[in-house]
């Protein structure tokens, strides 16, 4: 177990990671889309807002930049939901550094598992993983594993120059 872990500088390095990281994942979706346009339509967070009772006008919520309407609570999200994870692996990195297997990809791999093929099939917020097409998969896996590479990368260089470790 590591000691003296500074979790002010684990939150930092987890929030700067979940940022990047979400910015990598959304340009990994624009070139692998992980679903049909037609499911892209009501994407999964939209999804499951609404089966959270959260009316359209709220999970459809978009702004508007140079002429393209984008997706304001999408993003909000994918973000949160970025940083978050991105914070709790720093975090558990430091009291278990086997999580980094494979620089972080086998525990983001581990959370495409959780979320893709289990916790959103089962809230019959996504088909289910026989469903799904093979593309998503490929896509969802790959794309999962390099955000949490990301996640990694980001997360342990900050640590490190804000705690003067190499």
């Amino acid at each position: 177990m590591t000691k003296n872990i500074n979790f002010k500088t684990v939150l930092i390095g987890g929030i700067a990671a979940g940022l990047v990281s979400g910015l990598v994942k959304l340009g990994w979706e624009n070139i692998l889309p992980p679903r049909t346009q037609e499911r892209d339509e009501t994407n999964p967070p939209q999804q499951l807002l609404a089966q959270l009772g959260i009316p359209k006008s709220v999970t459809h919520k978009t702004y508007r930049y140079l002429d393209h309407e984008l997706p304001m609570t999408s993003y909000a999200i994918h973000f949160t939901f970025s940083i978050v994870f991105a914070t709790l692996y720093a975090a558990l990195k430091q009291y278990q550094p086997k999580i980094a297997a494979g620089g972080g990809t086998v525990f983001g791999l581990a959370v495409w598992i959780a979320f893709h093929l289990v916790l959103l099939p089962k809230t019959k917020t996504i088909p289910t993983a026989k469903e799904q097409p093979m593309e998503e998969h490929l896509s969802e896996a790959l794309g999962h594993g390099i955000w949490m590479w990301t996640n990694d990368a980001i997360a342990t260089k900050v640590y490190q120059q804000l705690t003067h470790r190499q």
